[in-house]
């Protein structure tokens, strides 16, 4: 039995951060970073049928074209995502009343839509971009036995290019979803590698007052390159989705609405429309 300790519940015997119970979920689920953005998607559903909120989390399901899908918003950085997953996880594989793994588990279908700037010239602004791999710089999935699911030859090739410190931990690379790559994909999506640092500032190569470990580290994985593939954009939850995915056999799916392009110097004239048009195709897609 799980321990009261390590499950947390609420009085209602709803899990702990998400206030939800497992009738309140779907079993395709949409994350987004802002709570502001939920209903920005379910805006578009022909109905919602359950909605609550608890500090960032909010969390709206409903019906879409027929397709039962829950929108749920994680906050910012990898430390939340290992909330969401562990918690979503609970409450279709655990049973909350005998505090017991079920024996027969549940997959969940994970996407997440969000913003990013692109690190490549040839991935221009209001263009999409599918995460072929996660790249985590962060170091919180390294608290878990990653070794099954990782690729070891894409983590030592980005080492060696960027001459990695390795007081800041070993970086992991996470694949995505082949079942949801093949049913998102189409010849409007970039693929490449998402880098996910654990912070906005330092972590990403902004300096402000302080100064930072490797100030050349933003043009090292600007060409890095693993066989054909590149890191296209740094955001900060994209590899922590994909490794608890992995480690508890849901699918999972990153894309982003390219908003920026770093290599040119452009922003996209018009960004809310970047980010509706990638809302309405991921929507279409996962109604068919």
């Amino acid at each position: 039995m799980i321990l009261s300790s390590e499950l947390i519940l609420n009085p209602d015997g709803s899990v702990y951060h998400l206030n939800l119970l497992p009738e309140h979920i779907a079993h395709d689920i949409i994350f987004v970073g802002d709570q502001n953005r939920v209903e920005k998607i379910t805006q578009c559903f022909d109905n919602i049928e359950y909605s609550t909120q608890k500090r960032e989390f909010k969390t709206q399901t409903g019906t879409y074209k027929g397709k039962r899908i829950t929108v749920l918003s994680t906050g910012i950085g990898p430390d939340n995502i290992d909330i969401v997953l562990n918690e979503l996880d609970a409450l279709v594989n655990i049973d909350l009343v005998t505090r017991e793994p079920k024996e027969k588990l549940t997959s969940l279908n994970i996407i997440r839509i969000g913003t990013s700037g692109s690190l490549q010239e040839n991935i221009p602004v209001d263009s999409f971009v599918m995460s072929k791999f996660g790249l985590g710089l962060d170091n919180m999935l390294r608290s878990y036995q990653i070794d099954e699911v990782s690729n070891k030859n894409i983590e030592d090739a980005f080492i060696k290019h960027t001459n990695w410190d390795p007081r800041k931990g070993r970086p992991y690379a996470i694949a995505c979803s082949e079942k949801l790559e093949k049913i998102i994909e189409s010849d409007k999506i970039h693929k490449g590698i998402t880098a996910t640092a654990g912070g906005f500032y330092g972590p990403q190569g902004r300096v402000l007052r302080l100064e930072i470990q490797d100030p050349e580290l933003n043009n090292k994985m600007d060409n890095f390159q693993f066989e054909d593939t590149t890191i296209t954009n740094l955001e900060m939850e994209t590899a922590a989705i994909y490794g608890l995915s992995a480690l508890l056999g849901h699918n999972a799916l990153s894309l982003n609405a390219i908003i920026a392009n770093r290599a040119t110097g452009t922003f996209s004239t018009d960004p809310y429309k970047a980010v509706d048009e990638l809302i309405a195709y991921t929507l279409d897609k996962l109604a068919k």
